[in-house]
């Protein structure tokens, strides 16, 4: 279990993104994603059953959904609610330094 967000992250440019859970309960894990330039792999999209609530604390990215014309850039503190089945991917994360998202993984 993590007791600090950013604690042990790793250095810029990591071959994998780092998965930790912090929490679960019932209906509920949260976790922290640490990325160090991955996104997802072409033609890649998420199409989860749960809701995700995803906060950006660190670093840069863009995410995109099928729905939506063009992908969202997200800073520290941009937030967003994906709704069960609403596909989105990763375009980019920053390479030069890690990206650290809190995940909340929620029973729809």
């Amino acid at each position: 279990m993590i007791a600090n967000l950013f604690a042990g992250l790793p250095s810029a440019a990591a071959v994998d993104e780092q998965f930790a859970d912090i929490l679960q309960r019932p209906g509920l894990r949260i976790e922290r994603i640490v990325s160090t330039g991955q996104a997802s792999p072409e033609g890649f999209w998420y199409d989860q059953a749960d809701g995700e609530w995803v906060v950006l604390l660190q670093g840069a990215a863009r995410l995109r959904f099928a729905d939506e014309p063009a992908a969202r850039d997200l800073g520290p503190g941009d937030c967003v609610d994906i709704a069960p089945h609403r596909r989105h991917r990763v375009d980019w994360t920053d390479p030069d330094r890690p990206t650290v998202w809190l995940a909340v993984h929620y029973a729809a």
